[in-house]
């Protein structure tokens, strides 16, 4: 038996239950965007991108803006019910896209590119072809997989076609939960109907890769009402499914506080919604991916865990091999070697660095060499479940034992049972999944005990 063979208990062992509250990051990105501090500056930002090896290139665009607020939501959204707003962040769009494809200085190739928000498909048709204009005019983007995140209730017929004639390969649809009650309480109504219409107009464009996004913890959300969620988006045929956890950080994300904090589920009831809906799912012939994605068993994303290739990045798990990210638009973070960079989470701010003619990086972290080492023991253990810490930091130029201290505090994960040890070989089982989080917190150099600004664990 490995620990794919295993499966998590029908109810949470008691023994488990005090492991939910953890506060910890999604990890993403090591170091966390917290450590991120404004010592790195644009002025880094452009030697680093002058300094890029000649390798692939992932790109990332932000769109913030959303017709309506959904209360739920944890993304640095803006409400836009007015073209202007969105035409003219459109412009600035492209003026950062010319300006760092500038200190890159050649067209360098691009294997991925993802629209994200916000609400991408806020954009019209002429906007979204316009910035996909913008991108291969400045890089080289034959070939390279294009996606798209949407909402079904903005979709507009003129978007879609737009798709299809950039030769979009993913779409992401946001769907959370199918209960009205759940609906009601999160501000986002959104019928069967729409989500239905929105696969069917997007595989006629040509779509063929259709994610489907669900939440669990939700206000009014049940067990079984969270399992007819599942039916009802099976009943889609998604070639992939997300299940994440409600993160409720109303300290972070003020419109929070219009959710009904007594109408959440507390971290039993979570475990059991997040477990029903994940053996629905499985034994509607998905793979289980990391922490919370789901695969059909011929998707890219399957043939990556298989070949020991899956990444997580910030958005979420990806077979994209591209070991460069660069983001674009407010709030967007930059990955390469030398480390990470953000712009600034609002538009107007956003706007004002670009419009003087700077990059609009405005804090970042330089990585170290451990950094970069325990930032790959937390992927493999996000990605796989399994690590041999022995070989990671052979790769490192680094002894396993210098961890002691890490391996002592995972004891009560191993007391728990959802953590095995064999030497330097660290193992997850299935009812460890769901504290993926937690497990990899333990190589977190920079957690501190102040960790409210992180979500609990399950």
């Amino acid at each position: 038996m490995t620990w794919t063979d295993l499966r998590p208990p029908a109810t949470p062992d008691p023994a488990l239950l005090h492991l939910f509250d953890d506060r910890v990051p999604r990890y993403t990105s090591y170091p966390t965007a917290p450590q991120f501090g404004p010592l790195v500056t644009a002025t880094a930002y452009r030697r680093w991108l002058m300094e890029l090896p000649d390798v692939p290139l992932s790109l990332y665009l932000h769109i913030p803006f959303c017709q309506q607020l959904c209360w739920y939501c944890g993304c640095a959204t803006v409400v836009a019910r007015r073209p202007g707003p969105v035409d003219a962040y459109r412009d600035l769009l492209r003026r950062e896209i010319a300006m760092v494809a500038d200190a890159v200085g050649r067209r360098q190739r691009v294997s991925h590119i993802h629209f994200g928000g916000g609400t991408p498909n806020i954009l019209s048709a002429a906007q979204f072809e316009d910035l996909m204009a913008a991108l291969q005019a400045a890089f080289d983007c034959d070939g390279a997989e294009v996606a798209v995140e949407i909402d079904p209730r903005v979709l507009a017929d003129d978007f879609v076609a737009a798709f299809g004639r950039a030769g979009v390969a993913r779409a992401s649809i946001g769907v959370q939960d199918f209960a009205p009650a759940v609906q009601a309480a999160i501000n986002r109504v959104q019928t069967i109907e729409q989500t239905r219409s929105a696969v069917e107009r997007l595989r006629a464009a040509g779509v063929t890769g259709i994610n489907l996004d669900l939440v669990y913890g939700l206000p009014h959300q049940t067990e079984a009402g969270i399992v007819e969620s599942v039916e009802a988006a099976l009943g889609l045929s998604p070639d992939r499914l997300a299940l994440f956890g409600y993160a409720h950080v109303p300290w972070m994300r003020r419109h929070q506080q219009l959710v009904d904090e007594a109408a959440l589920p507390d971290g039993p009831a979570r475990w059991r919604q997040y477990r029903a809906a994940g053996d629905r799912i499985a034994e509607a012939g998905f793979r289980r991916i990391g922490l919370d994605h789901f695969a059909r068993p011929y998707d890219t994303l399957t043939d990556a865990l298989d070949a020991g290739r899956l990444h997580r990045n910030f958005q979420g798990y990806t077979a994209d091999d591209a070991p460069i990210l660069l983001g674009f638009g407010a709030s967007a973070i930059s990955q390469l070697p030398q480390g990470y960079v953000q712009n600034p989470a609002g538009v107007p701010a956003y706007g004002d660095i670009l419009k003087a003619g700077r990059l609009a990086t405005v804090r970042g972290i330089v990585m170290t060499d451990e950094d970069r080492l325990r930032g790959s023991i937390i992927e493999r253990l996000m990605c796989d479940l399994v690590i041999d810490l022995e070989a990671i930091c052979r790769d490192h130029d680094a002894d396993w034992r210098r961890f002691a201290p890490e391996l002592a505090a995972l004891s009560r994960f191993e007391n728990a049972g959802v953590l095995v040890r064999q030497g330097p070989i660290l193992i997850v089982t299935e009812a460890g999944r769901v504290l993926l989080r937690s497990i990899a917190a333990a190589f977190d150099a920079y957690r501190t005990p102040d960790s409210r600004r992180h979500a609990r664990a399950v």
